[in-house]
């Protein structure tokens, strides 16, 4: 099999004009969204163009040092999404957040590339910067779900809260409640997903690895357990990081701080 049919530089300028059919519902209802939509859609490009560019040359060096360096870069591009989607202190939660997403990344990569693929040395560009990229792609959406549903529930129900530490609970046992809600609206998209992959939709990954030329089969397996390691990658940074963030959000008197929050 040879690899994907390429696309001209003109013909990719070309397919843009598909964009014409969202502008112009948005125009026509007056949404707003022409001008937002038009600067993510600019931003994107650029991104991605630059991105693969750099990744031409990252491939090409294989630098250990240099792949750590770029997915640290990514790791901490993630952290500060996360921060200011969930409208928390950056100072307070930054470190706690890229703590949890480092810890997970690294677990989960030494196992998935060192252990199941075999790799003599996980750091190889053409593995290790791509997956990575697909555990924080997913992680990161989960992680702001999950933060901004475990503190705001217990900011919401803070008399039901109080009542189960007056009546002899346990810290840990009075927030197993909101952890377990955060976890439910966190990952019950994740869940539904998953369970439908293969019948309603072929995931990214797969349909690229079919296009550059791979076996179905072996582009199959690989699909299936990337859908594994997202999910354990995913479900072990948002318990981290909400279980790292206990001693940084409550005071000395299990109360959850106003001031963790920019804005509530």
């Amino acid at each position: 099999m040879k690899g994907a049919m390429d696309i001209s530089f003109w013909m990719l300028a070309t397919g843009y004009l598909l964009m014409l059919i969202p502008i112009i519902i948005f125009r026509y209802y007056r949404t707003g969204l022409e001008r937002s939509t038009l600067w993510a859609l600019l931003r994107m490009t650029v991104q991605l163009l630059l991105v693969g560019l750099y990744l031409e040359y990252i491939f090409r060096w294989d630098d250990w040092r240099v792949n750590f360096l770029w997915v640290l870069v990514m790791i901490i591009v993630s952290t500060y999404t996360v921060i200011k989607r969930t409208g928390l202190q950056m100072r307070k939660f930054f470190s706690v957040i890229f703590l949890s997403t480092l810890l997970s990344i690294v677990l989960i990569d030494y196992y998935f590339l060192g252990f199941i693929i075999g790799l003599k040395n996980i750091f190889t560009a053409r593995y290790f910067i791509p997956i990575t990229g697909m555990l924080l792609g997913n992680s990161l959406k989960n992680v702001i779900i999950a933060l901004d549903a475990y503190f705001s529930r217990i900011a919401e129900e803070r008399v039901s809260y109080r009542w189960e530490l007056a009546n002899g609970a346990t810290h840990a046992e009075a927030l197993l409640p909101f952890m377990g809600y955060a976890l439910k609206k966190a990952f019950n998209p994740l869940i539904a997903t998953t369970a439908i992959m293969g019948l309603i939709s072929l995931p990214g990954m797969m349909t690229g690895q079919i296009l550059g030329g791979s076996d179905p089969m072996v582009a199959v397996k690989y699909q299936i357990m990337i859908l594994v390691v997202i999910f354990a990658s995913t479900s072990l940074n948002v318990w981290l990081t909400i279980v790292f963030s206990k001693k940084i959000a409550f005071d000395d008197y299990l109360n959850l701080r106003e001031d963790i929050f920019v804005r509530r």
